[in-house]
């Protein structure tokens, strides 16, 4: 039996949990509350509206907005930050990388500004966003989204080929069969020119695949001791998704990704298809030459997409928390939810905003914004525990070698599984 459930399965956890929040919240505040973020220059847009939408409701708080772009970049100086006791008061931490933090308690739990909150209520929050945030039955930050990967396709490439498009059901062989129409040596010197597909080559990548094969990703969900890609099925999963570039080559090698990115391909218009989750779409808008949509993950045995999620944490060294507090509910506000959305950034994690106008805007791309929530009820989560980057970073690695073809897939999973005993010995886990 599956024992790493959807997410939804944790909804009477979280509202036990909200039920035994304490106390009472401070008032509002005043004084400056420094705000970092990280992504593309379209991503901090979103966020320069969110502040400024801010400043017109709570004039006496000012925000300093921290840009950091890259995401590596943006782990390290978090990293570095809480380290030194200087983190900015407000961060965007993901579900996936906060624990390390909340297990050393640096960062603000934020119960009891929940519970106290006559803005935010638990209850009008997707539970599937709220959960992983919880730790030690206590909620540390206030997610502002979610989403599952999903594909993005080039609708031009696919009438060149003759291809229909992918619809919400399809499966793991139509999925191949049309990155394979979309793969072409377009001048004739012998090398490809056109991708089918792009993909990262990264355990979060391939994590869905092995669930829909029936497969585990880890042993158990709650305090989990070892991964599980030696299990038949999850084998099975990887060795599919390995060979998309290793057998079928409708993904770039090693070396034509080092030349330019995938995601720099479909950009440009020489990529079928893309996975990724919501934040591309605020770069993808600008996109003129070819028009594009999305549609979910194709489905194998069952259907399974990954939990992409982002929160607002509060630093436990924030000198103003009541001030922090009041930007952070505010940016959870419907109001607050619904700017960011405007932008493409994210899929509102408050469902009434994520079922209004201000994310499924029929004015703009992407055509299939359900495509983000339909999924939702399938959503898995990877384990929340303080060394999950360490061996998501090393079975990461070890994929990405037999994905080139370096390794077999056998010896990236037994190199995976020695590598990461020991992180799930130290784990701490909520």
């Amino acid at each position: 039996m599956n024992t790493q459930r959807p997410v939804t399965l944790l909804l009477v956890i979280v509202l036990l949990v909200a039920g035994c929040a304490s106390p009472s919240a401070p008032a509002e505040g005043t004084g400056q509350v420094s705000f970092m973020v990280f992504g593309d220059p379209q991503e901090k847009a979103a966020y320069d509206a969110l502040v400024e939408a801010f400043h017109t409701k709570h004039p006496a708080i000012r925000i300093a907005l921290i840009h950091i772009p890259g995401q590596d970049e943006y782990r390290q100086r978090l990293g570095m930050d809480f380290a030194a006791g200087t983190a900015a008061d407000v961060v965007l931490i993901n579900y996936r990388r906060y624990a390390s933090f909340a297990a050393r308690g640096v960062l603000e739990p934020l119960d009891p500004y929940l519970a106290n909150s006559p803005v935010l209520d638990v209850g009008d929050f997707y539970q599937q966003a709220l959960a992983p945030f919880y730790w030690e039955n206590t909620l540390m930050c206030i997610p502002q989204n979610l989403s599952s990967l999903v594909v993005y396709y080039n609708k031009d490439l696919f009438d060149a080929a003759g291809q229909p498009y992918p619809i919400d059901d399809w499966t793991w062989e139509e999925f191949l069969q049309a990155a394979q129409a979309l793969t072409h040596d377009t001048d004739g010197d012998g090398r490809t020119d056109q991708y089918g597909l792009g993909t990262e080559p990264s355990i979060f990548r391939v994590a869905p695949f092995i669930w829909q094969n029936g497969g585990l990703l880890v042993d158990t969900p709650v305090r989990p001791r070892r991964l599980m890609l030696d299990m038949p099925a999850s084998r099975a999963a990887i060795e599919w998704f390995v060979n998309l570039q290793v057998r079928y080559g409708v993904v770039p090698g090693a070396v034509e990704e080092e030349a330019e990115s995938s995601e720099s391909r479909f950009l440009n218009g020489r990529m079928g298809m893309y996975l990724n989750s919501r934040r591309g779409v605020p770069t993808y808008r600008e996109i003129d030459g070819f028009d594009w949509d999305v549609v979910p993950l194709p489905r194998n045995k069952q259907r399974a997409g990954i939990l992409h999620s982002d929160a607002y944490c509060m630093a436990a060294s924030t000198a103003d928390k009541a001030a922090a507090w009041t930007f952070i509910e505010y940016a959870n506000s419907p109001e607050g939810q619904a700017i960011v959305a405007q932008s493409g950034r994210t899929v509102p994690s408050l469902k009434a905003v994520a079922e209004s106008p201000a994310f499924l805007d029929v004015q703009t791309r992407p055509a299939n914004d359900r495509a983000f929530l339909d999924p939702i009820a399938d959503t898995y989560t990877v384990p929340v525990m303080s060394t999950w980057v360490d061996i998501e970073e090393i079975a990461g690695r070890e994929l990405e070698r037999a994905f080139y073809g370096q390794v077999s897939v056998d010896e990236a999973i037994n190199t995976t599984l020695a590598n990461t005993r020991e992180y799930f010995e130290l784990a701490r886990t909520p």
